[in-house]
This record gives structure tokens, sequence and C-alpha cells, in this order.
């Protein structure tokens, strides 16, 4: 996450102490301020626990044959890909060592989450887990060679979707019918088949073709606009481009997910982590998503403890906003 990384926030303490991810104020400060950031992660990041129980069963959507939880793991801070800064990346990086991931996924597990979404690039860390007595499902986004789909396959994967970078590309290049191809090796593989995007036009085109689609990954904001249709659409070019997070978009996104029959997946409910300054925030994001999208559908959130068990705290607006949902 690139566009607002904050200075030093001067807030009284009760309002600070309420943010999410304190670490995403301080992420762009003085080297010192980094330094205090890290030393303290140590004493604050959350123990995991290792069974989940029907207590902290969440609600659950169907993909294909399986029962997934309602709210789901993103990977994006594992590998440090914060959206924010490279300054948030690095500090993402440096906190999530292959043991943290693992303890953050025991974390998830306990607290009823029961599927990571990744990339091929961290299959290996979930075979790790899983031999470790992890029980997790794994859905990823990907595109390119049959080899990757078998490898992913081979490796415990339930679900591919089409990576929605590569999804954009191809649907405004006007080359989007080979999606369709790359869909059918993943369904050859014995996976489900979906499509990852940021854009409301490419549901609307693949819905009108009438594919055989298993479920969307929609990101609710459409970060990666051009100059020159930001230009058009807001009269100036905000800086980064790439990185505009327009509060409009997510109404824009949800009702393409209103009108699909699919199961859809909303990311990036959070702004990627720019609305996590504040607890009340996060809160109103979470009950905005679940009012807006189907009970069938689900939200993928990345996690990042480091600070406060965010965990846990999204789990709450999960059973608070989350129900009814379908049963598993």
């Amino acid at each position: 996450t690139r566009q607002e990384i904050a200075i030093m926030d001067s807030r009284p303490s009760n309002v600070s102490d309420g943010g999410r991810r304190e670490f995403l104020k301080k992420a762009a400060v003085l080297p010192a301020a980094l330094a205090i950031a890290h030393s303290a992660s140590n004493a604050s990041s959350a123990k995991p626990t290792a069974t989940t129980d029907d207590k902290t069963r969440l609600p659950q959507l169907r993909l294909g044959k399986y029962s997934l939880s309602r709210l789901i793991c993103g990977n994006n801070p594992f590998g440090g890909g914060s959206h924010l800064s490279v300054f948030v990346n690095r500090e993402m990086r440096k906190y999530y060592t292959p043991d943290q991931v693992f303890k953050t996924l025991r974390r998830c597990q306990a607290v009823g989450i029961n599927c990571w979404q990744a990339g091929g690039g961290s299959l290996g860390l979930y075979r790790r887990f899983v031999e470790a007595g992890g029980k997790m499902h794994y859905i990823a986004i990907a595109s390119g060679s049959a080899s990757g789909v078998k490898k992913l396959a081979e490796g415990g994967c339930i679900a591919i979707a089409h990576h929605g970078e590569v999804t954009d590309n191809l649907f405004k290049s006007g080359k989007i019918d080979q999606i369709g191809e790359y869909l059918k090796k993943v369904r050859d593989a014995g996976m489900l088949a979906g499509v990852s995007t940021h854009m409301p036009d490419v549901i609307d085109a693949i819905e009108s073709k009438g594919w055989d689609v298993d479920y969307y990954m929609t990101c609710v904001y459409e970060r990666h606009r051009s100059e020159e249709a930001l230009k058009k659409l807001l009269g100036h070019v905000p800086i980064p481009v790439r990185e505009v997070y327009l509060q409009e978009d997510p109404a824009r996104m949800f009702k393409v997910i209103r009108q699909t029959k699919r199961p859809c997946l909303a990311f990036k409910i959070l702004a990627a982590g720019r609305l996590s300054d504040r607890r009340e925030w996060v809160e109103q994001a979470f009950r905005d998503t679940y009012k807006s999208i189907k009970p069938i559908d689900g939200v993928i959130v990345g996690m990042y403890p480091r600070f406060h068990d965010e965990i846990s705290l999204n789990v709450e607006h999960v059973q608070k906003f989350g129900s009814p949902a379908v049963s598993g």
C-alpha cells in the first residue's frame, strides 16, 4: 500500500490506541521509530493455539463440495505486499518469518478460519503447515502454464482463480477469452476454477459470455486505473498512480457481486490498510461489506497481528455481521 503513509500522529492516545495497525502510522518516520516498533512486536504478538471447536466455528460458504469460513486468510502481509510503501513491505517481510507465518495460520485455525488464499509461491509453506498438523484449505491465484496448475493440484490446492492483474490486463487489451483456456486447465486438474479481478466490468463481460466459472475473487477497489482514466474520472491524477483507492469504488463492485449467482470472495475491503487506522473504520468496512454481498459470499483479509490480536477482532466482526450464512 503506497499512497497514504502518515507521519507520526499527534492525536490523543485513546484514539491512536484504537488503531488496528499502529505500525502503518509509523512506517515512514525516522529509523528510531521503526526500531521501537520492531522491539515492541515481540511482546505483543498473539500466541496461537492449535485446535478449533464448535464455539469458534465461523459462518460458512460453499465452494464446490467444500465448506469454507466466510473469512479467509489473505497472503499479502506474509509476502511483504502491503500496497502502502517499501517501508511497510520491509517490516512485514522482517516480521513474517516462516515460523511466524505458521503461528498466524495456527491462530487463524484456532478461531475458526479454515482457508488460506495465496499463490504458487507459498505452496511449500502450506505443505509444511499441513505436514505439521495444520488443517486449512488452500486456494490460489495464478496464471500461465499447465505445469504450475499441476503443481498446485498435487500440493493440495482446491481452487485456482486466474490472477487479477493478468485478468485485467487481458480484458483491457481485448484478449479476455484467453482466460477461458486457463480455466479449462484448472478444471482438468480436478480443481475449482475462478477468476480474480479488480474491475466490475470484467465480471459483467464474463457473465455475458456465459462462462462456466465456479467463483470470483473481487477486489472492491479498482486501484490500478491508468493516468488517463483517473484524469477523466477525477479531473486530476493522484500520486501514486495504480494505488488510488476511491470511496465510491466498493459500491460498484458490490453491485456486480449481488448480480451474479456465483460465490464471490471480496478482498481489499480495508483499502489495503488505509482503513485500518481506527477500529471503528475497520468495523464499518466489515459491516458494509457483509451487508452488501450475498450470503453465499466471503471475504479475504490479510492478517498482521504484530501489535494486537487483530485476527480475533476480524473474527468478531464476521460473527456479528456475517450471519446468517449458508450452512456447511
